[in-house]
């Protein structure tokens, strides 16, 4: 799954260890998702958006 969250990540200056202390994750499952290597849950999806002050459309939609 290719998605954007490590470019809005980095636009809000976040490090991978302070998105996940914000939503409820490890540091290696925001690592994983970023590589596209874990499918996160819906929950987490959309508490990602919400930090990340973004759409899961923007996030996670692939664009063809």
């Amino acid at each position: 799954m290719k998605n954007r969250v490590k470019l809005g990540r980095i636009k809000k200056d976040l490090t991978q260890a302070q998105l996940a202390k914000r939503v409820g994750a490890t540091r290696q499952t925001i690592g994983l998702i970023e590589k596209g290597d874990y499918n996160p849950s819906l929950q987490l999806c959309i508490a990602i958006a919400k930090e990340l002050d973004q759409t899961l459309d923007e996030l996670f939609w692939e664009v063809s």
